[in-house]
């Protein structure tokens, strides 16, 4: 989406920690001190302050609309988490990278109160990522709804190697069946996740598109297709199936049966990420997927 600058922001700061992170304590320590210090009112979503040992934590959906910026500790999967968590919320989000390969929590440690001062000072933009919305129907009825930042997947989870058959229709007309391991929906966000992995075209984030990628198809002519994001996608089973499932974001599981259809959109809200000074996409391509660099034996 495209970037906009912003105003200086009026309210609390919300700390999200990833769960389970041992080596946050530390880091959320340094924050905490770092805001009080400025005279600046945080709030602790539950695991920050079970890592703190505070009272007062919150759940993230009641932190986001509190929260004047969201301040991620973690990695892309924490961060992916939160956007599900707040979707809709409007609350710029600030993802500091405590794991990998940090596509989307780009602010690395030592950077953090840099950033931080910049934000403070109304002196940022925003990239604005769009969001998939998700149903899943049985016989006109809605059994299921989520939303997802990255992607939404539709594969056979079996001992068993065995492909699965699908439907897909775009705005009500039939497009092709698939035959496949599986098939991703992804947004210009996810288009360096599972999708790159599976041959999807890399999408710049302002692009406002969706990407149909089946995993390893048996037509060879089946390749990805990027469509506007206006359009409303549904896949449904072609015959019989056990054991098919739905997955948000690599994170959360769903199961399909018979009959079930799956209607993925444009979600009404995305997210807004603060985005930082020093790197623009371009640079973060080039970092993390290693481009330019010379290969050594």
């Amino acid at each position: 989406m495209s970037t906009r600058r912003t105003r200086r922001l009026a309210g609390p700061i919300g700390i999200v920690a990833k769960r389970g992170a041992r080596d946050a304590r530390p880091h959320l320590e340094r924050l905490t001190a770092w805001l009080e210090a400025r005279g600046l009112r945080h709030l602790l979503d539950r695991e920050a302050a079970r890592i703190l040992r505070r009272r007062g934590g919150q759940d993230i959906e009641r932190l986001a609309p509190r929260s004047s910026l969201m301040v991620v500790l973690g990695g892309d999967g924490t961060l992916l988490s939160v956007a599900r968590a707040t979707a809709g919320s409007r609350t710029p989000i600030l993802g500091v990278n405590l794991g990998g390969l940090g596509f989307l929590a780009e602010v690395s440690q030592e950077g953090l109160f840099g950033e931080l001062d910049r934000v403070l000072a109304g002196e940022f933009q925003l990239d604005e990522r769009l969001m998939l919305d998700l149903r899943v129907l049985h016989d006109g009825r809605m059994t299921h709804v989520g939303s997802a930042l990255n992607d939404v997947v539709i594969t056979k989870k079996s001992a068993i190697a065995r492909a699965v058959d699908l439907n897909v229709e775009v705005d009500g007309r039939y497009v092709t069946s698939y035959k496949a391991d599986g098939l991703i929906v992804s947004t210009p966000t996810g288009s360096t996740a599972y999708s790159l992995s599976a041959g999807g075209p890399i999408l710049d984030p302002r692009i406002e598109a969706l990407i149909l990628n089946p995993i390893c198809p048996h037509t060879l002519t089946h390749r990805p297709l990027v469509l506007p994001a206006t359009v409303t996608i549904e896949v449904s089973l072609m015959k019989i199936e056990d054991g098919v499932f739905l997955t948000i974001d690599g994170q959360v599981g769903h199961p399909l049966r018979t009959g079930d259809r799956v209607r993925i959109s444009r979600a009404a809200e995305g997210i807004r990420l603060v985005q930082t000074a020093e790197r623009d996409y371009f640079h973060l391509l080039r970092s993390k997927l290693k481009w330019g660099e010379r290969l050594t034996r």
